[in-house]
């Protein structure tokens, strides 16, 4: 008796495993079906809803050609030097909006998407610090925004503002660098960098299955300005995601480009500001302390705030440094 009972426990399970195993199956081919089903909805969706963006979304600037492609700029106020905003990987001109706004009070500003990014048109070459710096160069040239300038970039911004100034030292009237890259942390760009490919990636398909203007702020970075939210299907949407992961791709070449520019005394007695953000390791003041001596007029400047985006964590520090080195350049 004790024997036919285990007998048939043994002849069940392998029946009710299989029946699991066959629901199972029929869940995640269902649960694939509607996958599909919904990436589809969304796809035509926001391929329906594009259409409007070109009237609802239209750049405060103007397109410039720089040579086969047009780039967006954004200039606002009177004065010189003119001050120019790089932003930083993921970011567009959207991200000065605050720091524009108050020094456009007294001075001349222009903040640019880089290639693909926002309104900026793709580039057919590769989105290197270099090829950056000569988009750069060539729009305030045919959009006759007159040199020199003051240069300030943020973060990856720093590495065109960098070869900027290398390259066209007579335009360059000094330099604001707010917590840029590192480029001498080769290690922590090439790790870094299959993991920002695989984040904007993400982010693209995000987009482009009409996630980010159905779910609006909750997929929008906290950091994002009140310009960067208004239009974030156009400053966060799936061609800029797709620039922002060409140009993580390049960041070991384009640190490779920078660090050619670095010698003692490069930036001569040009007036330099380089602000770090507080908290971080000593290494890593230590570095930016190195990047301000490469001026004569250079200095540091710690923020007490952690935070990466320190030009909205605390505005005023920034503001403060795009002043001393406008009037310093003016004593030049």
């Amino acid at each position: 008796m004790t024997d036919g009972r285990r007998e048939g426990a043994e002849v069940e399970r392998p029946r009710g495993t299989r029946r699991l195993r066959r629901v199972l199956s029929r869940i995640t081919l269902w649960g694939a079906a509607l996958l599909a089903l919904a990436a589809s909805v969304g796809f035509v969706y926001e391929t329906n809803a594009r259409r409007g963006d070109a009237a609802r979304h239209r750049p405060p600037g103007r397109l410039v050609d720089v040579g086969g492609h047009r780039l967006h700029l954004y200039c606002t106020g009177t004065g010189a030097p003119t001050v120019v905003l790089e932003a930083g990987l993921a970011e567009s001109s959207a991200s000065w909006e605050v720091i524009q706004r108050r020094l456009s009070a007294g001075n001349r500003v222009c903040a640019y998407d880089r290639a693909g990014y926002a309104w900026s048109e793709d580039s057919p070459l590769p989105p290197t610090a270099e090829h950056a710096a000569e988009d750069l160069h060539a729009l305030l040239a045919a959009a006759r925004e007159p040199g020199p300038y003051v240069l300030v970039g943020h973060s990856y911004g720093g590495n065109t503002v960098r070869v900027f100034a290398d390259r066209w030292w007579n335009l360059t009237a000094g330099l604001v660098l707010i917590d840029v890259t590192d480029e001498t942390a080769v290690s922590a760009l090439r790790i870094s960098r299959p993991l920002l490919a695989v984040q904007f990636t993400a982010g693209r398909l995000i987009a482009r299955l009409g996630l980010l203007r159905l779910l609006g702020d909750a997929l929008i970075p906290s950091e994002a300005t009140a310009a960067a939210r208004a239009h974030a299907t156009v400053v966060y949407g799936s061609r800029s995601m797709a620039a922002a992961r060409a140009e993580a791709w390049e960041s070991v070449e384009s640190a490779a480009q920078v660090r050619a520019t670095v010698r003692p005394r490069a930036w001569g007695d040009l007036p330099v500001v380089v602000i770090s953000a507080g908290g971080q390791p000593a290494a890593v003041t230590e570095q930016a302390g190195r990047l301000a001596a490469l001026s004569t007029r250079g200095r540091l400047v710690v923020a007490t705030t952690a935070e990466h985006y320190v030009q909205h964590a605390q505005p005023e520090l920034v503001l403060d440094a795009v002043h001393d080195v406008v009037q310093m350049s003016s004593t030049m």
